[in-house]
Protein backbone atom coordinates (compact mmCIF):
# COMPACT_ATOMS: atom_id res chain seq x y z
CA UNK A 1 0.00 0.00 0.00
CA UNK A 2 1.39 3.48 -0.90
CA UNK A 3 2.37 4.90 1.92
CA UNK A 4 0.12 8.45 2.85
CA UNK A 5 2.44 11.51 2.44
CA UNK A 6 0.79 12.89 5.95
CA UNK A 7 1.39 9.28 7.92
CA UNK A 8 4.88 9.62 10.10
CA UNK A 9 5.85 8.28 13.39
CA UNK A 10 5.05 9.80 16.44
CA UNK A 11 7.18 13.01 17.25
CA UNK A 12 9.03 13.86 20.52
CA UNK A 13 7.24 16.47 22.63
CA UNK A 14 8.01 20.01 21.76
CA UNK A 15 8.25 21.96 25.40
CA UNK A 16 6.85 24.59 25.94
CA UNK A 17 4.31 25.74 28.52
CA UNK A 18 0.95 27.74 28.87
CA UNK A 19 1.58 30.16 31.82
CA UNK A 20 -1.41 32.91 31.08
CA UNK A 21 -4.29 33.18 29.08
CA UNK A 22 -6.81 36.08 29.06
CA UNK A 23 -10.20 37.07 27.38
CA UNK A 24 -12.01 39.67 25.67
CA UNK A 25 -15.80 39.91 25.13
CA UNK A 26 -17.99 43.04 24.16
CA UNK A 27 -20.76 44.23 26.43
CA UNK A 28 -23.16 44.60 23.74
CA UNK A 29 -25.32 41.18 23.92
CA UNK A 30 -28.14 39.97 21.15
CA UNK A 31 -30.08 36.85 21.33
CA UNK A 32 -31.51 35.16 18.16
CA UNK A 33 -34.06 32.42 19.04
CA UNK A 34 -32.41 31.81 22.44
CA UNK A 35 -28.70 31.92 20.88
CA UNK A 36 -26.74 34.34 22.86
CA UNK A 37 -24.26 36.23 20.57
CA UNK A 38 -21.38 39.40 21.23
CA UNK A 39 -21.29 42.74 18.79
CA UNK A 40 -18.98 45.22 19.60
CA UNK A 41 -19.87 48.65 20.46
CA UNK A 42 -19.91 51.21 17.21
CA UNK A 43 -16.87 52.93 18.76
CA UNK A 44 -14.98 50.07 19.91
CA UNK A 45 -11.98 48.66 18.18
CA UNK A 46 -10.37 44.65 16.89
CA UNK A 47 -7.11 46.68 18.88
CA UNK A 48 -9.02 47.05 22.15
CA UNK A 49 -9.90 43.91 22.21
CA UNK A 50 -6.51 42.41 21.28
CA UNK A 51 -5.08 44.65 24.02
CA UNK A 52 -7.16 43.50 26.66
CA UNK A 53 -6.72 40.06 26.17
CA UNK A 54 -3.13 40.24 26.03
CA UNK A 55 -2.45 42.34 29.09
CA UNK A 56 -4.99 39.87 30.83
CA UNK A 57 -2.85 36.86 29.79
CA UNK A 58 0.52 38.93 30.34
CA UNK A 59 -1.05 39.29 34.02
CA UNK A 60 -1.65 35.71 34.63
CA UNK A 61 1.60 34.47 33.27
CA UNK A 62 3.02 37.33 35.80
CA UNK A 63 5.22 38.78 32.92
CA UNK A 64 5.63 42.50 31.37
CA UNK A 65 4.76 43.49 28.05
CA UNK A 66 8.83 44.06 28.02
CA UNK A 67 9.36 40.01 28.59
CA UNK A 68 7.51 38.84 25.85
CA UNK A 69 10.16 38.18 22.83
CA UNK A 70 7.46 37.27 20.15
CA UNK A 71 4.35 38.52 19.71
CA UNK A 72 1.93 36.60 16.84
CA UNK A 73 -1.53 37.51 15.87
CA UNK A 74 -3.43 35.10 14.76
CA UNK A 75 -6.98 36.34 13.50
CA UNK A 76 -9.12 35.75 10.52
CA UNK A 77 -9.03 39.29 9.26
CA UNK A 78 -6.79 41.95 10.64
CA UNK A 79 -7.16 45.34 11.84
CA UNK A 80 -5.80 47.06 8.57
CA UNK A 81 -3.45 45.08 5.80
CA UNK A 82 -0.27 46.96 6.55
CA UNK A 83 1.81 46.77 9.15
CA UNK A 84 0.60 43.51 10.33
CA UNK A 85 -1.74 43.22 13.37
CA UNK A 86 0.77 41.66 15.64
CA UNK A 87 2.87 44.87 15.36
CA UNK A 88 -0.13 47.27 16.28
CA UNK A 89 -0.97 45.44 19.32
CA UNK A 90 2.71 45.34 19.96
CA UNK A 91 2.69 48.87 20.05
CA UNK A 92 -0.52 48.92 22.33
CA UNK A 93 0.97 47.25 24.82
CA UNK A 94 4.76 47.23 24.45
CA UNK A 95 6.24 50.06 22.61
CA UNK A 96 9.82 49.70 23.32
CA UNK A 97 10.06 45.73 23.54
CA UNK A 98 12.52 44.04 22.03
CA UNK A 99 10.66 41.53 20.18
CA UNK A 100 9.54 39.65 16.64
CA UNK A 101 5.97 40.43 15.69
CA UNK A 102 4.46 38.94 13.09
CA UNK A 103 0.94 37.23 11.47
CA UNK A 104 -0.35 33.57 11.46
CA UNK A 105 -3.46 33.06 8.97
CA UNK A 106 -5.35 29.89 9.11
CA UNK A 107 -9.03 31.93 9.33
CA UNK A 108 -11.09 30.59 12.08
CA UNK A 109 -8.02 27.65 13.13
CA UNK A 110 -5.74 30.47 13.35
CA UNK A 111 -4.45 30.43 16.67
CA UNK A 112 -4.10 26.53 16.59
CA UNK A 113 -1.41 27.09 13.74
CA UNK A 114 0.22 30.10 15.76
CA UNK A 115 0.66 27.28 19.04
CA UNK A 116 1.92 24.99 16.26
CA UNK A 117 4.62 27.37 15.04
CA UNK A 118 5.17 29.11 18.75
CA UNK A 119 5.86 25.55 20.01
CA UNK A 120 8.82 24.73 16.72
CA UNK A 121 10.56 28.40 17.99
CA UNK A 122 10.27 27.75 21.86
CA UNK A 123 11.61 24.21 20.98
CA UNK A 124 14.28 25.18 19.18
CA UNK A 125 15.35 27.84 21.74
CA UNK A 126 14.67 30.91 19.20
CA UNK A 127 12.39 32.32 21.80
CA UNK A 128 12.04 32.37 25.82
CA UNK A 129 8.09 34.22 26.08
CA UNK A 130 5.95 33.95 23.50
CA UNK A 131 2.76 35.97 22.90
CA UNK A 132 -0.41 34.78 20.67
CA UNK A 133 -3.59 37.04 20.65
CA UNK A 134 -6.66 36.28 18.60
CA UNK A 135 -9.87 37.90 17.59
CA UNK A 136 -12.38 39.22 14.92
CA UNK A 137 -15.03 41.77 14.60
CA UNK A 138 -16.66 39.65 12.42
CA UNK A 139 -20.15 41.72 12.84
CA UNK A 140 -18.65 44.31 10.94
CA UNK A 141 -18.77 42.22 7.55
CA UNK A 142 -21.87 40.59 8.08
CA UNK A 143 -24.91 40.33 6.01
CA UNK A 144 -28.15 41.23 7.48
CA UNK A 145 -30.13 39.51 4.70
CA UNK A 146 -28.10 36.77 5.12
CA UNK A 147 -29.78 35.00 8.29
CA UNK A 148 -27.95 31.86 8.49
CA UNK A 149 -24.25 33.98 9.11
CA UNK A 150 -25.75 37.20 10.95
CA UNK A 151 -26.76 35.23 13.80
CA UNK A 152 -24.06 33.17 14.31
CA UNK A 153 -21.33 35.01 14.54
CA UNK A 154 -19.84 36.89 17.87
CA UNK A 155 -16.95 39.50 18.47
CA UNK A 156 -14.27 38.24 20.64
CA UNK A 157 -10.82 38.29 21.30
CA UNK A 158 -8.38 35.40 23.59
CA UNK A 159 -4.56 35.72 24.67
CA UNK A 160 -2.43 33.13 25.47
CA UNK A 161 1.59 32.94 26.52
CA UNK A 162 3.71 29.61 26.28
CA UNK A 163 6.82 29.96 27.41
CA UNK A 164 9.78 27.68 26.75
CA UNK A 165 9.90 24.86 28.79
CA UNK A 166 13.18 22.13 29.64
CA UNK A 167 12.68 18.56 28.39
CA UNK A 168 12.36 16.55 31.65
CA UNK A 169 13.78 13.60 32.35
CA UNK A 170 10.44 11.70 31.64
CA UNK A 171 9.30 12.88 28.24
CA UNK A 172 5.88 11.48 29.23
CA UNK A 173 5.08 14.33 31.93
CA UNK A 174 6.65 17.27 29.99
CA UNK A 175 4.14 20.15 28.96
CA UNK A 176 4.29 20.68 25.50
CA UNK A 177 2.60 20.52 21.58
CA UNK A 178 2.63 16.19 21.06
CA UNK A 179 2.35 16.32 17.52
CA UNK A 180 -0.18 18.30 14.79
CA UNK A 181 -1.91 18.14 11.51
CA UNK A 182 -3.40 20.39 9.14
CA UNK A 183 -4.73 20.19 5.60
CA UNK A 184 -6.53 22.28 2.74
CA UNK A 185 -9.07 21.28 0.34
CA UNK A 186 -9.11 23.83 -2.13
CA UNK A 187 -12.19 22.89 -4.33
CA UNK A 188 -14.26 24.14 -0.97
CA UNK A 189 -12.68 27.86 -0.89
CA UNK A 190 -14.94 29.85 -1.69
CA UNK A 191 -17.67 28.28 0.26
CA UNK A 192 -17.14 30.88 3.09
CA UNK A 193 -15.05 34.04 2.11
CA UNK A 194 -14.76 37.89 2.30
CA UNK A 195 -13.82 38.89 -0.97
CA UNK A 196 -13.19 42.56 -0.84
CA UNK A 197 -10.37 44.79 0.62
CA UNK A 198 -7.00 43.82 -0.57
CA UNK A 199 -5.93 43.25 -3.83
CA UNK A 200 -8.51 41.48 -5.53
CA UNK A 201 -11.32 44.09 -4.61
CA UNK A 202 -9.29 46.94 -3.06
CA UNK A 203 -11.00 49.72 -1.23
CA UNK A 204 -10.78 51.92 -3.88
CA UNK A 205 -13.19 49.66 -5.89
CA UNK A 206 -15.99 49.56 -3.75
CA UNK A 207 -18.03 52.70 -4.94
CA UNK A 208 -18.05 51.50 -8.57
CA UNK A 209 -18.21 47.39 -7.29
CA UNK A 210 -20.27 44.93 -6.05
CA UNK A 211 -21.23 45.82 -2.32
CA UNK A 212 -21.62 42.28 -1.51
CA UNK A 213 -17.72 41.40 -1.79
CA UNK A 214 -17.08 43.54 0.74
CA UNK A 215 -19.31 41.22 3.18
CA UNK A 216 -19.01 37.72 4.57
CA UNK A 217 -20.31 35.03 2.24
CA UNK A 218 -21.09 31.29 2.80
CA UNK A 219 -22.26 28.80 1.67
CA UNK A 220 -23.20 26.62 4.86
CA UNK A 221 -24.78 23.32 3.86
CA UNK A 222 -21.45 22.95 1.20
CA UNK A 223 -19.08 23.85 3.68
CA UNK A 224 -21.15 21.41 6.34
CA UNK A 225 -21.30 18.22 3.22
CA UNK A 226 -17.81 19.07 2.24
CA UNK A 227 -16.21 19.21 6.19
CA UNK A 228 -17.78 16.07 7.02
CA UNK A 229 -16.51 14.10 4.01
CA UNK A 230 -13.22 14.31 4.70
CA UNK A 231 -13.23 14.99 8.33
CA UNK A 232 -13.15 11.03 9.73
CA UNK A 233 -9.98 10.59 7.61
CA UNK A 234 -7.88 13.41 8.81
CA UNK A 235 -8.93 12.85 12.04
CA UNK A 236 -7.58 8.87 12.40
CA UNK A 237 -4.81 10.23 10.50
CA UNK A 238 -4.00 13.25 13.52
CA UNK A 239 -4.37 10.26 15.75
CA UNK A 240 -1.75 8.06 14.02
CA UNK A 241 0.70 10.73 14.20
CA UNK A 242 0.17 11.66 17.85
CA UNK A 243 0.13 7.84 19.19
CA UNK A 244 -3.01 9.14 20.96
CA UNK A 245 -6.30 7.59 20.65
CA UNK A 246 -9.24 10.40 20.07
CA UNK A 247 -11.14 9.08 23.65
CA UNK A 248 -7.90 9.22 25.62
CA UNK A 249 -7.94 13.22 25.20
CA UNK A 250 -8.83 14.66 29.01
CA UNK A 251 -10.60 17.43 26.72
CA UNK A 252 -11.66 18.09 22.91
CA UNK A 253 -11.60 22.23 22.61
CA UNK A 254 -13.09 22.52 18.94
CA UNK A 255 -13.58 25.62 17.11
CA UNK A 256 -17.29 26.80 17.68
CA UNK A 257 -18.12 26.57 14.10
CA UNK A 258 -21.70 26.33 14.10
CA UNK A 259 -25.00 24.28 15.60
CA UNK A 260 -23.51 21.00 13.84
CA UNK A 261 -20.61 20.90 15.78
CA UNK A 262 -22.38 17.82 17.73
CA UNK A 263 -23.16 16.24 13.88
CA UNK A 264 -19.37 16.64 13.20
CA UNK A 265 -18.31 15.59 16.06
CA UNK A 266 -20.24 12.30 16.34
CA UNK A 267 -18.70 11.96 12.42
CA UNK A 268 -15.46 11.89 13.79
CA UNK A 269 -16.14 9.24 16.50
CA UNK A 270 -16.19 12.19 19.70
CA UNK A 271 -18.32 11.39 22.14
CA UNK A 272 -20.41 14.13 23.52
CA UNK A 273 -18.75 14.53 27.22
CA UNK A 274 -15.29 14.62 25.75
CA UNK A 275 -15.62 17.94 23.81
CA UNK A 276 -16.87 21.98 24.36
CA UNK A 277 -20.03 23.03 22.91
CA UNK A 278 -20.90 26.14 23.80
CA UNK A 279 -22.41 27.62 20.37
CA UNK A 280 -25.48 28.46 21.68
CA UNK A 281 -23.91 30.80 24.54
CA UNK A 282 -21.52 32.25 22.60
CA UNK A 283 -21.52 31.73 18.64
CA UNK A 284 -18.85 31.20 16.34
CA UNK A 285 -16.08 33.56 17.41
CA UNK A 286 -13.73 33.02 14.21
CA UNK A 287 -10.22 33.25 15.53
CA UNK A 288 -10.75 33.72 19.11
CA UNK A 289 -13.68 30.38 19.32
CA UNK A 290 -10.51 27.87 20.29
CA UNK A 291 -8.56 30.11 22.63
CA UNK A 292 -11.62 31.48 24.46
CA UNK A 293 -13.12 27.80 24.79
CA UNK A 294 -9.51 27.01 25.80
CA UNK A 295 -9.20 29.68 28.22
CA UNK A 296 -12.63 29.23 30.06
CA UNK A 297 -11.98 25.61 30.40
CA UNK A 298 -9.05 26.27 32.48
CA UNK A 299 -11.17 29.24 34.08
CA UNK A 300 -13.73 26.62 34.81
CA UNK A 301 -10.96 23.94 36.45
CA UNK A 302 -12.46 21.61 33.53
CA UNK A 303 -9.24 21.33 32.68
CA UNK A 304 -5.24 21.97 34.30
CA UNK A 305 -1.66 20.97 34.36
CA UNK A 306 -0.84 17.74 33.14
CA UNK A 307 -4.16 16.86 30.96
CA UNK A 308 -4.24 16.37 27.75
CA UNK A 309 -6.20 17.92 25.26
CA UNK A 310 -6.67 18.40 21.62
CA UNK A 311 -7.16 21.98 19.77
CA UNK A 312 -9.20 21.91 16.89
CA UNK A 313 -11.09 22.43 13.97
CA UNK A 314 -12.27 23.46 10.34
CA UNK A 315 -11.79 26.90 9.03
CA UNK A 316 -12.29 28.46 5.14
CA UNK A 317 -10.17 27.24 2.60
CA UNK A 318 -11.39 23.95 3.26
CA UNK A 319 -8.89 23.72 6.11
CA UNK A 320 -9.08 20.99 8.61
CA UNK A 321 -6.13 21.89 11.81
CA UNK A 322 -6.01 19.42 15.13
CA UNK A 323 -2.80 20.12 17.72
CA UNK A 324 -1.97 17.66 21.02
CA UNK A 325 -1.15 19.87 24.17
CA UNK A 326 -0.14 18.91 27.06
CA UNK A 327 -0.97 21.30 29.81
Amino acid sequence: MRKHPFSEQKRAVRPCRLTGWGTFLPDRVVTFGGQTRYRIPDDGTQLDMLAAAAEQALGRAGLRADDVDCVIAACAAGVQPIPCTAALVMERIAPHARAAAFDVNSTCTSFITAVDIASRYLAAGDYERVLIVSGDVGSRFLDPGHRESFELFSDAAAAVVLTREALGDDEADTPGVLGSLQQTWPAHAHDTELRGGLSLHPAQSYADGDPSDYLFAMDGRRALLGMLAVLPDFFARFSDRVGIGLDEFDLIVPHQASRALGLAMRRIGISKNAYVDRVEEFGNMVSSSVPFMLATSLDERRIGPGDTIMLCGTAAGLTANALALRL
